[in-house]
């Protein structure tokens, strides 16, 4: 391959550099493949150990435009209010004790 002209900024030129080393090395049949079992074992979603050990579990929840946009405009962690909220909500009334 040719070599990267002075007009690339060094951002294009390292990944100029980085395909031609990853052509070189298909070319030479350096490369790791892998076959369609070990494709097909794969299992989607996070690796194993990576989650909690306490879930949430995922709902739909139809709310009214206001409240919805008030709980949004309170930030970041909104879910996790609203969650803390509903909680409270049910300690009070006696159906949840933790």
């Amino acid at each position: 391959m040719s070599e990267p002209t002075a007009e690339l900024d060094k951002d294009s030129a390292a990944l100029l550099a980085s395909l031609e080393r990853g052509l070189q090395q298909v070319a030479e049949d350096d490369v790791q493949r892998h076959t369609s079992a070990q494709i097909a074992a794969r299992r989607r979603g996070r690796p194993p150990g990576s989650v909690q050990a306490v879930t949430k579990e995922a709902v739909k929840l139809r709310l009214d435009a206001d409240v919805l946009a008030a709980l949004r405009a309170s930030g970041e962690g909104w879910q996790t209010r609203i969650n803390d909220a509903l909680r409270a909500s049910l300690r009070l009334t006696g159906k949840v004790s933790s």
